[in-house]
C-alpha cells in the first residue's frame, strides 16, 4: 500500500520530490517504491522529461485507477464518519443558485440548527458525490441522474428579464400576452450563458430564427445576471435565481412561462442509501423552503 500511495502521488505531481513532501517521506523512499512496483509488474511506470518525472502511458492509466480507488476509500471513511454524526454536511451546487437562492435562505437554517455545520462548494462542474465526499447536490435539469436519489426542490418556471431602463425601450403598450411579444423580445439585445440552451429552444418553439438573435455570450449565469442588472440586455433564467432581483426592482419580468411538462427544475441529488440523520434533517428543511 505504501508503494501504491507513493507512485500515485509521484504520477499526480510529476515529481518524486513533490510526492516526498506530500507524504512526508524522503525522495529516496519514493524512488525506491516506484522501482519496486516497476520490478513487480515488469513495466516502466515513470520516466524523466526534463526536470520532471512523468508517468508513461501505462503508468498514467495505473495512476488514474489508483486515484479512483483511493478516492473510494476516502469516501467510505467520510460516509462512516457521517453515519456517526461526525463532520459537516457537504453540499455542492452551481454558483448562480448558491448566490441567488440558497444563501439568502440558509442563514435561517444556521440559526435554527447551529449543531449541524454545512460546507457549500459552489461549482458548476458535475461531481461524483461519493468520490468527492459530498452528501448532496442541487442541480438544474430534468431529474434524470442515474444512480442517485432525486427530489424536485423547485420547478424552473422560465422568465425573461431586463433592467427597468431596458424594459422601457420596448414598444409602448408591450404586452407579454400579445402573440407578437416573442418576436418583439427577439429584436432586443440578448445576454446568454454559453451553457444554457433554453434561449434557442424558446425561440425555435415560438417559430423564430435563433441565428438572427443579437446576442452576447458569457461564461456562466452569474456574469449574465450581472450584465442584466447593469442594463446590457435581456436574459432568460429559471425564476428561482432572479427572485431577489425582481423583489428589489433590479430586474423586471418581460415574459413568464410556467414549465408544465418538460420537467425542468432544480433537483436535490443524494447518493442512494445515504442515511445520515443530520443530512435528513437538512433535506427536510430544504423541502419547506419556497
Amino acid at each position: 500500500m505504501s508503494a501504491l500511495r507513493a507512485f500515485e502521488a509521484a504520477a499526480r505531481l510529476e515529481s518524486f520530490s513533490g510526492a516526498a513532501r506530500a507524504l512526508n517521506v524522503t525522495h529516496a523512499a519514493i524512488a525506491q517504491h516506484v522501482r519496486a512496483l516497476e520490478d513487480e509488474f515488469g513495466e516502466t511506470l515513470m520516466e524523466r522529461q526534463g526536470r520532471n518525472m512523468v508517468p508513461t502511458p501505462a503508468g498514467r492509466r495505473f495512476a488514474h485507477d489508483l486515484e479512483a480507488g483511493f478516492s473510494e476509500i476516502a469516501a467510505g471513511v467520510r460516509a462512516l464518519r457521517q453515519s456517526r454524526g461526525e463532520g459537516p454536511i457537504s453540499l455542492t451546487t452551481t454558483v448562480t443558485f448558491a448566490e441567488n437562492w440558497l444563501m439568502p435562505r440558509i442563514a435561517r437554517f444556521w440559526v435554527e440548527r447551529p449543531d449541524i455545520p454545512i460546507t457549500i462548494a459552489a461549482d458548476n462542474r458535475v461531481h461524483d458525490l461519493r468520490r468527492e465526499g459530498h452528501d448532496l447536490a442541487i442541480r438544474y435539469g430534468r431529474g434524470d441522474w442515474p444512480g442517485l436519489e432525486v427530489t424536485l426542490l423547485t420547478p424552473a418556471d422560465t422568465v425573461i428579464v431586463a433592467h427597468p431602463e431596458v424594459a422601457a425601450r420596448l414598444p409602448e403598450g408591450y404586452d407579454p400576452a400579445d402573440p407578437e411579444a416573442p418576436a418583439i423580445l427577439a429584436r432586443m439585445p440578448w445576454l446568454i450563458d454559453r451553457s444554457y440552451g433554453e434561449v434557442d429552444s424558446w425561440l425555435v418553439d415560438k417559430g423564430l430564427d435563433a441565428d438572427a438573435l443579437r446576442r452576447t455570450e458569457l461564461e456562466g449565469n452569474n456574469l449574465v445576471l450581472a450584465a442584466s442588472r447593469a442594463g446590457a440586455g435581456v436574459s432568460m433564467h429559471p425564476r428561482a435565481v432572479v427572485e431577489r432581483d425582481l423583489k428589489a426592482g433590479n430586474l423586471v419580468v418581460l415574459w413568464d412561462e410556467v414549465d408544465d411538462n418538460r420537467g425542468l427544475g432544480y433537483y436535490i441529488l443524494t447518493p442512494r442509501g445515504a442515511d445520515a440523520a443530520k443530512v435528513k434533517v437538512f433535506l427536510d428543511w430544504l423541502g419547506t423552503q419556497d
